[in-house]
């Protein structure tokens, strides 16, 4: 136990989705850890809310994910055990689009390159296999077995307990008002309530990450986004058992979606919205009708017997990249802090993997994982400068 009680071997600002995650893959290493969160846990007001989140294997995003999503799958698995309760729910899922277009080619990129199973349907023949489903006859589909979905919040209410549990100290309702280096190497945090020191930090603030890191603030943007759920006309066609998770490529956009589970809706999103970016703390969390306007063509033309009553809106955050893919790493120069996401709308699935990699990085600055894709040094100068 150290002298000081304010000081720490990690502290993790923003303890929701990977904060929460990396507070207890440090914990249980017997790492003493603080994690601080300006809100509740969990909360309504960042990204990962909403009750469920999608997980797959076939990543049209690009191949090299699904080492980190084997992995993930693992440590889902893990985390439910010790917490007693099922987080990881298996649909199946579909990455659906025109014959040709990026996701379907990219999806089957990765199943191929990783020798995943799959199937490619038309529109017609996934109609056949999930009648919720109307999509074109000139559309395919990738079907791949092992997608599903994640209790969002509920993983978040699991990483924090354990993390509790093996020894973490985790302090809502603490909002950080900066932090800076010390002459030791290490970190001094200040927050509403006092200061705290560490020899490393992790910071996991999410859409807020722009106001701790500033050369970040143009690599790393808030968008504002909504999820609606209709009540179906026929809801057993959109039960887990009947209707995979699914991202599409159409018309009126990208969209993604999920079976009915905890609101009687079917759930779905349109990627970017409305395309509305600023600070955090400026966006709306309010939905309303332009919000429903934004989604309720894809639901009545592709899912028709979803097309019924609004059920809920709710609004949450992307935090996008230029490349749309993840920032983790060490700041340059400053090897003792780590920066975790933001995850441009598609990282909650891989909180459990991200979690321990980010406890690598805290105690040994390493990873196991190839890391190149994620890494800060993709942006040019000028992007990161504040």
């Amino acid at each position: 136990m150290p002298a000081n009680p304010n000081s720490y071997d990690v502290i993790v600002i923003g303890v929701g989705g990977m904060g929460s995650a990396a507070c207890w893959h440090l914990a249980r290493r017997g790492v003493r850890v603080l994690g601080l969160e300006r809100f509740d846990i969990p909360h309504t007001m960042g990204s990962s809310h909403g009750f469920n989140r999608i997980i797959r294997l076939a990543y049209f995003e690009d191949p090299s994910y699904v080492p980190l999503l084997r992995r993930a799958y693992e440590n889902w698995r893990e985390l439910e055990s010790r917490f007693g309760e099922q987080l990881l729910f298996i649909t199946g899922s579909v990455d659906a689009g025109p014959a040709g277009s990026a996701m379907v080619e990219g999806s089957l990129a990765a199943c191929r390159e990783h020798d995943l199973p799959h199937r490619v349907l038309s529109g017609t023949e996934l109609h056949a296999v999930a009648p919720g489903y109307d999509l074109p006859a000139t559309h395919q589909a990738v079907l791949q077995p092992d997608g599903g979905f994640v209790s969002a919040e509920r993983a978040i209410v699991a990483h924090v307990g354990l993390a509790q549990a093996a020894g973490a100290e985790i302090r809502a309702r603490e909002p950080v008002l900066g932090w800076e280096p010390t002459a030791s190497g290490g970190v001094r945090v200040t927050t509403e309530r006092g200061t705290y020191e560490a020899g490393r930090l992790v910071l996991s603030a999410g859409a807020w990450m722009g106001e701790f890191v500033p050369a970040l603030r143009r690599v790393a943007v808030p968008e504002r986004q909504v999820l609606g759920w209709f009540q179906p006309k026929e809801p057993a066609l959109f039960s887990p058992e009947r209707f995979p998770v699914f991202n599409m490529e159409a018309e009126e956009g990208k969209f993604y979606g999920f079976p009915v589970w905890h609101v009687p809706g079917f759930k779905i999103g349109r990627w970017h919205h409305l395309g509305e970016t600023g600070a955090a703390d400026a966006l709306s969390r309010e939905a309303g009708p332009r919000d429903e306007d934004a989604l309720r063509p894809a639901v009545r033309r592709y899912f028709p017997q979803a097309d019924g009553a609004t059920m809920a809106l709710r609004a949450c955050f992307f935090t996008n990249t230029p490349d749309e893919h993840f920032i983790i790493d060490t700041l340059p120069d400053l090897p003792q802090v780590v920066v975790a996401s933001p995850c441009s709308g598609h990282g909650y699935k891989f909180c459990s993997v991200v979690g321990e990699v980010l406890a690598d990085l805290a105690t040994t600055g390493g990873s196991r994982f190839a890391l190149g894709l994620h890494a800060l040094s993709r942006f040019s100068p000028s992007e990161t400068t504040g």
